[in-house]
């Protein structure tokens, strides 16, 4: 979401820090290509002035240019500010006296809400809690079907919802009926319409008004841009929203509506949807944001995915086989599905400080349909090829290509290359991934 932007700022600060001192003028022109950054980036005007402003007051209000590290200064500065115009620190829910908690599950048709439900109740129930799913848009039968599957596939109760029924009375029944499950959140998915209307928000206030939510969230379509934060407004004017939850961050979304609807509508961003997984949802961290907004990476968030998806005891022994040359394909797959739980390769450079900005290691990253291919490939092999890729003979190669739709060439130099990367993994705590070797891994 904020790689191009991310790219852009780089390159302005990076010019600034070759020039060791710096002056008032050079700053002003340095943050005249921020301003253009912010606003190609699709960040609400009115925000972008009062936040060059700030940082503007501030970078030459406190002796920065005399110091011994102006760009790294101003940088701080830049920092700090990102931070706080995207609120500061991720706000996440408050159990306490609650039980259970109410959310209520606002937005506009086709905006993702309905999966978004879902994907929050199993980051939930990943956290420990005992979510309960309320489908309550009764207009459209699809949306019940939907939510439902996608309770039953996350392992969730929920509220045998039917169309037709009064979403209030839904609410209220949905609410005793989460007790005997001994739900300690509710989440309730309410209609959404294409554009915002008078019928709408009276069935909105009504439901708000039965089941006392404590949270009521947006879900926004982050593809929209400045019209998401527009409707975070008034659907804010009329509900008094509690946050914003972005979806559909992975696809062309510039990051404008990220940084901008703290600042427009006073309400935090407490999670962006990052996929079409159900696992695909994060929480918000403005100080991460503003991290790899400046191209320092986000460490917290990689180890973080790495904890939850990477089991320590499988890794380690992994560790010890790498080691001791031992390291067969069928190792070599799993690591493949281990790596695309966590995020693609490109997503989990761009966390790690200085690797994102580094083009060569970017180029060097293998493709989506390039890692589903060497997936295909290595399936099509039997466990003793897997375990022993010496006796592939041509016979052998032949079959695996023809079983995975791949050639011989192509077969060829997965085994190639997966002979190499042994050879390195032994040494890898020494001489680390150079951009040629990961190349080489993968063709």
């Amino acid at each position: 979401m904020f790689e191009k932007l991310s790219e852009k700022l780089t390159n302005v600060f990076g010019k600034l820090a070759r020039r060791g001192r710096i002056h008032e003028s050079d700053l002003k022109e340095a943050l005249k290509e921020v301003k253009i950054a912010l606003l190609e980036a699709d960040v609400n005007f009115k925000v972008v002035r009062d936040f060059l402003d700030s940082v503007t007051r501030k970078a030459l209000g406190q002796n920065i240019l005399k110091s011994l590290t102006p760009a790294q200064q101003v940088i701080k500065v830049v920092n700090d500010e990102l931070v706080a115009l995207m609120g500061g620190a991720h706000e996440g829910f408050d159990f306490k006296g609650r039980h259970p908690l109410t959310i209520m599950m606002v937005g506009l048709q086709g905006s993702g809400k309905t999966t978004t439900s879902a994907k929050l109740a199993l980051w939930l129930k990943k956290q420990g809690k005992r979510p309960y799913l309320v489908p309550a848009d009764a207009t459209r039968p699809a949306a019940i079907n939907q939510l439902i599957l996608l309770a039953d596939s996350a392992g969730v109760p929920r509220y045998p919802s039917e169309a037709g029924q009064n979403p209030v009375e839904i609410c209220e029944r949905a609410l005793e009926a989460a007790k005997t499950e001994n739900a300690d959140v509710v989440i309730v998915d309410t209609a959404g319409r294409l554009t915002i209307d008078e019928d709408l928000m009276r069935e909105l206030s009504a439901i708000k008004g039965k089941t006392k939510a404590s949270e009521i969230l947006l879900v926004a379509d982050a593809m929209t841009g400045q019209d998401a934060v527009t409707t975070a407004k008034d659907f804010n004017d009329r509900l008094d929203l509690t946050g914003v939850i972005l979806s559909k961050t992975e696809g062309d979304a510039r990051g404008g509506a990220a940084m901008s609807i703290r600042a427009v509508t006073g309400k935090p961003l407490r999670f962006v949807g990052t996929g079409e997984k159900p696992e695909a949802l994060e929480p918000f961290h403005p100080e991460r944001a503003a991290s790899l907004i400046l191209g320092m990476g986000d460490v917290l968030t990689l180890i973080e995915k790495a904890q939850e998806t990477v089991d320590r005891e499988q890794s380690e022994a992994m560790a010890a086989k790498m080691q001791a040359g031992n390291f067969t394909l069928s190792d070599f797959r799993d690591q493949l599905d281990q790596l695309a739980k966590i995020g693609t390769v490109e997503s989990i450079l761009g966390m790690i400080p200085g690797l994102g900005k580094l083009k060569k290691l970017k180029d060097a990253t293998p493709r989506p349909e390039k890692i589903t291919a060497i997936k295909a490939i290595i399936d099509s092999m039997t466990k003793q090829e897997r375990e022993n890729h010496l006796i592939i003979d041509h016979s052998r190669k032949k079959r695996i290509a023809g079983g995975s739709g791949t050639s011989i060439a192509e077969v060829n130099s997965l085994l190639k290359s997966f002979a190499e990367m042994r050879k390195m993994l032994k040494s890898i705590s020494k001489t680390g991934f150079s951009p040629d070797a990961i190349k080489r891994m993968f063709g």
